[in-house]
């Protein structure tokens, strides 16, 4: 990811938190034949500063090696593009991956999703994942 996205990231997640915080929302209330699970995002750019870094090979491979071994049980892969406005004033894009995580609370879902980030940060020469929590309300159909 570009210099100047990190403040920005974590001024949204903070602004995010403080909402969430001070609106004394209780715990989500899920209908009849649902239940409260955990909805967990990992947003990771996949663009440097010559271009793109992160190509369709080397995603897979990280999907494989990385991914896949820490949520055996499913997960979901989204593609897509991204934009933001550095600091010196540019919309830049970027082509990214959005991965979704459903877990049920009080597991160790984050600690794993951590270490993912770690690891593609570290692999791909990347400043930041953003990573966002919320609950959902789950059925198997």
């Amino acid at each position: 990811m570009r210099r100047g996205r990190i403040p920005l990231a974590i001024a949204c997640c903070l602004l995010a938190a403080a909402v969430s915080a001070c609106s004394g929302t209780p715990s989500l209330s899920c209908p009849s034949g649902t239940e409260r699970w955990v909805e967990y995002r990992l947003f990771m750019g996949r663009g440097g500063p010559d271009g793109e870094v992160v190509h369709d090979d080397a995603w897979d491979v990280f999907l494989d090696e990385e991914v896949t071994p820490r949520f055996p049980e499913g997960l979901t892969v989204i593609d897509g593009a991204g934009q933001w406005r550095s600091s010196d004033g540019v919309i830049k894009q970027e082509r990214s991956k959005v991965l979704v995580i459903l877990a049920p609370p009080g597991g160790d879902a984050k600690a794993r999703l951590d270490g993912i980030s770690q690891v593609y940060k570290q692999r791909f020469s990347q400043k930041a994942v953003l990573q966002t929590v919320d609950e959902a309300c789950v059925a198997f159909l």
